[in-house]
């Protein structure tokens, strides 16, 4: 496995770089491509990123999914927009699963449950605590991050890889305006009018499995009393996907007992920025600071 030792510098354009340059990014180690299984010949593989000198011992499974198809970037830039994270201490794992079209959400759910046992039973090779790990995504990625934190489970007893005996297990979870019923059609998680619902729900193609599943991969139907912490982060005009999503399970946490916290952003849409993004990163890491540190009080798996 290959270990890099790098510096990040968050790079401005010159001609403003004199009163909005950010500070460097804290020096890392990249532990780049790892392995966690392969499919139809190719690799499925994850990215580890960890601060060198403040590592505090937990991780974030980050889901890196939109429209539930998940694309590359070097760690370096993908470190560059987790800043915060790193910043506080976190290590990063960056997992990139098999996308739609071409794998749809029985396959892509598979991916990300591997990539949670591996990265359990591989933690203290990276300086992390197995029983400190959190799950983060967006969107798409977050309708994964809230699955994780839903539908967990022990492992495999009889799996011939020693990892899939692994718990995929995860002590706590941050989902920005994640969709989380996918027993409708497509089109009902969706905001807008209907022709735009529709036009919207043909370009989600991981979306086209037997609808039969439906229920297996929607968070809602699975909350329990023993779900991790959970925060969500909404904004109220998300032309994507409905805030209702968030706040339907959001009440169902509640209904469980389930430590939770639901944040709307009034007048965001769907990704945050600027201001926006600022608050609700900044609550991300409130939350992981919260239920991941050794002495938390939150649920631990």
């Amino acid at each position: 496995m290959r270990l890099f030792f790098v510096a990040l510098l968050f790079a401005l354009p010159p001609a403003i770089a004199a009163t909005t340059q950010e500070p460097a990014l804290p020096a890392v180690e990249i532990f780049p491509d790892v392995v966690y299984g392969h499919k139809d010949g190719l690799a499925l593989t994850f990215d580890v990123v960890k601060p060198r000198a403040n590592a505090n011992g937990a991780a974030i499974v980050y889901l890196v999914s939109a429209g539930w198809v998940s694309t590359y970037s070097p760690p370096q830039e993908a470190a560059a927009r987790s800043r915060d994270l790193l910043e506080h201490g976190f290590t990063i794992i960056y997992v990139r699963h098999g996308g739609s079209p071409k794998y749809v959400m029985p396959d892509i759910v598979a991916d990300v449950r591997r990539a949670a046992r591996f990265a359990r039973y591989h933690a203290r090779q990276w300086g992390i605590d197995p029983n400190r790990l959190g799950a983060y995504g967006a969107s798409a990625g977050g309708h994964l991050a809230l699955l994780l934190g839903t539908t967990a489970d022990d492992g495999d007893p009889q799996a011939p890889e020693a990892f899939m005996k692994e718990s995929d297990r995860v002590a706590a979870v941050v989902a920005y305006y994640p969709p989380v019923d996918l027993r409708l059609s497509a089109s009902h998680l969706l905001a807008g009018s209907a022709p735009d619902r529709d036009n919207k729900s043909a370009r989600y193609p991981a979306l086209n499995f037997d609808r039969a599943q439906a229920a297996a991969y929607s968070p809602l139907v699975h909350v329990s009393p023993d779900d991790p912490p959970t925060l969500l982060l909404h904004g109220d005009q998300d032309d994507s996907v409905s805030v209702r999503n968030s706040q339907l399970i959001y009440e169902a946490f509640q209904k469980n007992n389930v430590k939770t916290r639901l944040i709307i952003l009034a007048g965001a849409g769907h990704g945050f920025r600027g201001e926006d993004a600022r608050r609700a990163n900044a609550a991300r890491v409130a939350w992981f600071e919260q239920t991941l540190s050794p002495n938390k009080s939150g649920k631990q798996p």
